[in-house]
């Protein structure tokens, strides 16, 4: 999609408040979204046509925590909620929202407790003359634990066929 100005949206917004047609309707006429030509009327009645101009910006923390803060409280949709704070992309109150569940968003943590993005490989296994008796412990719990599990899992598995293997015996019979 291109980039339009803030002039052609203006115009957009003009003919949906002073005419009958639709959203749809319009947004259909000019070529571009629905969803589109809702954010821009709900920015431009919040405020005005400054709503409507282009905006590049960071949001520190806390204004975030604000953000997620009052839409949580009174319900709002992320359109809705960034129609309010006058934030170009309801996608990044979603973002806000998924760092913020993840514990992300808040206090920054020390770098060493801040989560990776990066899948961490895991360190190659000690070879057995080289571990401690703890160690060697330690790692014999996490194998007896694993076998189990594998075992249980392999033993759901087989119950699972049985029972399709029952359930098409009686539907052949019946």
């Amino acid at each position: 999609m291109t980039r339009t100005d803030a002039s052609f949206r203006l115009k957009v917004v003009e003919q949906y408040l002073a005419g009958p047609d639709g959203v749809r309707r319009i947004a259909a006429r000019h070529g571009i979204t629905f969803g589109l030509v809702q954010s821009w009327v709900a920015r431009y009645r919040h405020h005005g046509p400054a709503g409507l101009a282009h905006k590049r910006g960071r949001y520190d923390t806390a204004f975030k925590l604000k953000v997620l803060g009052r839409m949580q409280r009174e319900g709002l949709s992320y359109r809705q909620t960034a129609a309010l704070f006058d934030i170009r992309g309801a996608g990044a109150i979603a973002r806000w929202q998924c760092q913020y569940d993840s514990g992300e968003l808040g206090a920054p943590a020390p770098a060493a407790e801040r989560p990776s993005r990066m899948r961490k490989t895991p360190a190659p296994p000690k070879p057995a003359a080289e571990l401690t008796l703890d160690e060697a412990r330690e790692e014999l719990l996490y194998l007896r634990a694993e076998n189990a599990l594998l075992k249980k899992l392999k033993a759901l598995a087989q119950e699972d066929q049985a029972a399709a293997r029952n359930a098409s015996r009686k539907s052949s019979k019946g």
